[in-house]
């Protein structure tokens, strides 16, 4: 027989003074879930580790202490080295007297031999400078005589003192042979460099009469003609008065030689260089 069931206990009624309004019934918290459903388990707190390993990367370093970090790497580099002697040090101090004789031979031996290469490293260099030296002054020496041959053979410009003889023939009695003796009295006079209008004088230079006037170099040239000299002024000037000589000829032929003396004269027309077709360089 089941035992009977006893009955629930019975709570006292709260004693009610006369007049004394009902105390209400405290009200059920309302939840704003659908009926039915359990509310959900709060989630667990995050795992400590996981936690310290977000915090220490990836890692993040201040100015601070990278210089902290740099001077203990260097404090500990010299005190490896200090170490390191420290032990050779050891290991000599307990060497034997022939052993300490050896390293000092070897060492007397090791600076020898860097002293004879620094002496020959030192001669090699002396060596390369004035080979350098030599080179630079051969290279000057070939450009300065390919200048002077250049004035020579029209292919460079020259300027220096000179004369300025001008020719006025109004008559048109100036023909090639005149012209030709005054280049020939210039140059037994001194005269380096010439220029006769618009065309330069070289060795090979020529001169033509035509009908209408008198070609150099196979060019015409007309009167006034101009002769542009560089020389010396004082012998360039006399070669061309003397008794018998250019200026006199050729006021015979009712020409007029005009001769300026100037400090600086500018031979600037060029000749283009010709190659021998015949002439080759003999053999010493």
């Amino acid at each position: 027989m089941a035992a009977e069931e006893q009955p629930e206990e019975q709570r006292p009624e709260p004693v009610r003074e006369p007049g004394q309004p009902e105390r209400p019934e405290p009200a059920a918290p309302v939840s704003d879930k659908p009926a039915g459903e359990q509310p959900a388990a709060e989630e667990p707190e995050t795992d400590p580790r996981r936690r310290l390993g977000v915090a220490l990367w990836p890692p993040r370093f201040s100015r601070g202490q990278v210089v902290v970090a740099a001077l203990l790497l260097v404090l500990g580099f010299a005190l490896a080295v200090q170490v390191r002697s420290t032990n050779d040090h050891n290991q000599l101090r307990g060497a034997r007297q022939e052993d300490l004789v050896r390293i000092l031979d070897e060492l007397d031996s090791r600076q020898q031999r860097l002293l004879q290469e620094k002496t020959q490293l030192e001669q090699s260099l002396a060596q390369l400078e004035n080979s350098s030296n030599q080179a630079k002054e051969a290279q000057e020496q070939t450009r300065k005589k390919a200048t002077e041959l250049g004035v020579l053979a029209g292919t460079v410009r020259a300027t220096g003192p000179g004369i300025v003889l001008t020719i006025d023939d109004p008559q048109r009695q100036v023909k090639a042979d005149m012209l030709l003796d005054t280049l020939q009295e210039l140059r037994a006079a001194g005269a380096e460099a010439i220029q006769i209008n618009d065309v330069r004088v070289v060795a090979g230079t020529y001169f033509t009469d035509t009908d209408a006037s008198v070609q150099v170099d196979g060019r015409n040239v007309s009167a006034p003609f101009r002769f542009t000299v560089v020389g010396n002024p004082q012998d360039l000037t006399p070669a061309l008065n003397i008794p018998g000589g250019v200026v006199r000829s050729l006021e015979k032929q009712q020409a007029r030689a005009t001769i300026t003396q100037e400090q600086k004269v500018v031979v600037d027309a060029l000749a283009a260089p010709t190659v021998p077709q015949y002439a080759k360089p003999a053999a010493k």
